[in-house]
């Protein structure tokens, strides 16, 4: 080999080392870019669209993790809460909500039946209130981390609900006495699941 061909040849291999490294610094600083981003999704594709496509699947399942993990106190505690004057135990339910931080707008009415037909509340899980919350029906005792619970994960679902008025239950505690009870979700189609359980203590 000559002078000449060696230069060319060492020339050669030393550009595509450069490209190489060049390369991978790209792609890792465009990476870094777009999961340290709060930005929309459009501005991390003008940064770096070919890595963007590249790791899309990686990137929106960092985000949705991230999701999950977003603190509450970043979602209104909204309760709209309609009941019959006379439940002393709605009462009780709406003290343990607020507690909880929850901000009540407080809805006495004679007619909480017409409420419950108005959502769509099933009658085998109607209870003696029904409270909206953020789009959500809460119908009865549901305890407020069970409806925290709902908003931070956020299911197709229509509502939650405690059927009747077990007691222990939040509104309904009676010393000690804790009964076991079910907190059911229930969607569009009637479609019933268990939520949550409580063992009696």
């Amino acid at each position: 080999m000559s002078y000449k061909q060696f230069i060319y040849c060492w020339q050669k291999w030393l550009l595509s080392i450069l490209v190489r490294a060049v390369v991978m610094i790209c792609l890792t600083a465009g990476m870094l870019g777009i999961l340290g981003s709060t930005a929309p999704m459009s501005h991390a594709q003008a940064v770096f669209p070919g890595s963007v496509a590249a790791n899309a699947q990686l990137v929106s399942t960092i985000r949705r993790i991230q999701d999950r993990q977003t603190p509450l106190k970043s979602t209104a505690l909204n309760a709209t809460v309609y009941h019959s004057p006379d439940c002393n135990c709605c009462g009780g339910w709406i003290a343990h909500l607020k507690a909880q931080g929850f901000k009540i707008t407080d809805f006495p009415t004679p007619d909480i039946e017409t409420v419950k037909q108005k959502y769509n509340v099933p009658d085998n899980l109607s209870s003696c209130h029904t409270a909206i919350v953020n789009g959500y029906v809460i119908e009865g005792h549901v305890p407020a981390d069970d409806i925290k619970r709902l908003l931070q994960e956020k299911p197709n679902i229509v509502g939650l609900s405690v059927p009747q008025m077990p007691v222990g239950t939040p509104g309904m505690e009676m010393g000690n006495r804790k009964d076991p009870f079910s907190v059911f979700s229930f969607d569009r189609k009637n479609s019933v699941a268990v939520f949550n359980k409580y063992p009696s203590s």
